[in-house]
């Protein structure tokens, strides 16, 4: 078992900046891909980027490029997401995901793929 923690969530407004937090437990962090998803209210989760093992390969949904990027440090089992430029339709519940995969530079896309969820993180971006 895997246990994930996020953190760092908030309100800001529009064009402010969070650093989300991931803590894990239970498991060797390194051995685990990791991604973030969002909910917002009446919508489906959704990919917000991804990372793999070594931290060194990482993809982003076209809508957060630019503007956000995950990072991960193995020595501290945390995965972080930093959000710059943040928008109003960035609202959401934020998520932090793990999955086993045995390649180094894997990195999963699919939220269905992953095996162990955190709780969320409430994120509200005001106008």
């Amino acid at each position: 078992q895997v246990q994930l923690v996020e953190s760092g969530g908030g309100l800001v407004q529009a064009g402010g900046s969070l650093r989300l937090s991931c803590a894990a437990s239970g498991r060797t962090f390194s051995n685990y891909a990791m991604g973030w998803f969002r909910q917002a209210p009446g919508k489906e989760r959704e990919f917000v980027a991804a990372i793999s093992r070594s931290g060194t390969s990482t993809l982003y949904a076209g809508s957060v490029k630019g503007r956000f990027t995950i990072s991960r440090d193995n020595a501290k089992n945390t995965v972080y997401l930093q959000m710059n430029s943040l928008k109003p339709e960035d609202t959401a519940v934020y998520y932090c995901a793990a999955v086993r995969v045995t390649g180094w530079n894997t990195f999963v896309t699919s939220s269905g793929t992953y095996d162990y969820w955190g709780q969320g993180t409430q994120v509200t971006v005001s106008s």
